[in-house]
């Protein structure tokens, strides 16, 4: 078997047989590697990522982890979502336990509470650890969806742009912290994202996804038309990043593609 820690082989998914949103989409990743998908909306990235996650089946093709078939979904793989999923009636301490003990339902109370206080000092909110989601900000919202996330321990994690819908200098902060925790935890990330400076800056690959289109040929499904290694140094920071060497050509090459071949006739 292949040593790759996640390998997707030949995957598509069609909700109209002649028409699959995308098809023959294959690549893997490493251990402790931090892939972004880009593409503009409708090409199947979030698809995509549910059947990484096991929420959803795709029509054709293979996921596999650590050379398990993915089948459904498992706590060996944490997913965050735009929208940040707390249960409301429960503070942040308790919507993280609650992960953390189905996880191992065998620890006791003292175990999961300083677990939990540690994943929640990791996204700086000790000071909000006893609120509830209601008398959150969003951005705060969003670092206890990380927590809970990571808390769990995942041996990959899968995130659907969980940046979305905050404004600019709170997701620039919550960047910072997620870069933080993946170099500590050496996490394995899975991430969708629109924006393209965020894709440079945490990723060490980017896979650039073509919609589907008709064609004079005939319809072409989406697919992954081309995989970009970030050649910044790892170790960039958010407020550096414009200065380094090869930034901007990178970014150009990123941008061409979505104003072009993303979506080509």
């Amino acid at each position: 078997m292949p040593s790759d820690f996640l390998r997707v082989e030949k995957l598509g998914k069609a909700y109209v047989p002649a028409r699959p949103v995308f098809a023959d989409v294959s690549f893997t990743m490493e251990r402790g590697e931090f892939v972004c998908i880009i593409g503009h909306s409708g090409c199947g990235k979030t698809t995509i990522l549910n059947v990484l996650a096991g929420l959803d089946t795709a029509s054709a093709g293979h996921a596999f982890m650590d050379g398990r078939e993915i089948v459904g979904p498992s706590l060996s793989r944490g997913v965050v979502f735009q929208s940040h999923a707390l249960m409301p009636w429960l503070s942040v301490r308790r919507n993280i336990a609650f992960a953390v003990q189905s996880r191992w339902p065998e620890w006791k109370a003292a175990q999961v509470d300083e677990h939990v206080e540690r994943f929640v000092a990791l996204v700086g909110l000790q000071g909000a650890i006893d609120k509830k989601p209601s008398q959150l900000s969003g951005g705060m919202k969003q670092r206890v969806g990380i927590a809970r996330a990571f808390a769990i321990q995942p041996r990959m994690l899968l995130l659907d742009e969980p940046f979305g819908a905050l404004d600019a200098l709170t997701r620039g902060t919550i960047q910072d912290e997620l870069i933080g925790i993946v170099r500590q935890t050496q996490q394995t990330v899975f991430m969708i994202t629109h924006d393209v400076d965020e894709a440079i800056l945490l990723a060490d690959r980017i896979l650039l996804m073509r919609n589907g289109t008709d064609t004079p040929a005939g319809y072409q499904p989406g697919s992954v038309a081309a995989t970009v290694v970030n050649p910044l140094p790892r170790e960039r920071t958010r407020a550096g990043l414009h200065h380094l060497a090869g930034y901007y050509p990178l970014r150009n090459q990123i941008v061409d593609f979505l104003i072009g071949r993303a979506v080509a006739a």
